[in-house]
């Protein structure tokens, strides 16, 4: 039975673009050939053209291997992490302390 994937809504699918653009500038500044960085993520070239068009359905395993490849890979511990949305719905939450009243 063949497994079902979401489709990504059109924000995602235009980031995911983006990332793999950014993945295939990478490499070429670099100088490397779609097969020697293929090859040394351990996947196919038809895999790695996935991942530079930023296809939905490529594994996050697969483009962490191209990051490695690429010298990148600290580049994933980013992800989420200002979030500053998330901080302020938190500060909210927190106790406030109360003054006394003056007397």
């Amino acid at each position: 039975m063949p497994r079902k994937t979401t489709v990504p809504l059109p924000p995602v699918s235009r980031l995911l673009a983006t990332v793999g653009e950014n993945v295939r500038l990478a490499r070429k500044r670099r100088g490397f050939s779609a097969t020697v960085v293929a090859a040394r993520a351990g996947m196919s070239r038809p895999t790695l053209a996935a991942v530079e068009r930023g296809d939905p359905r490529v594994t996050l395993g697969a483009l962490a291997n191209v990051l490695h490849t690429l010298g990148l890979e600290k580049d994933l511990s980013l992800l989420g992490r200002d979030d500053e949305l998330g901080r302020k719905l938190q500060d909210l939450n927190l106790p406030h302390e109360r003054r006394p009243p003056r007397t």
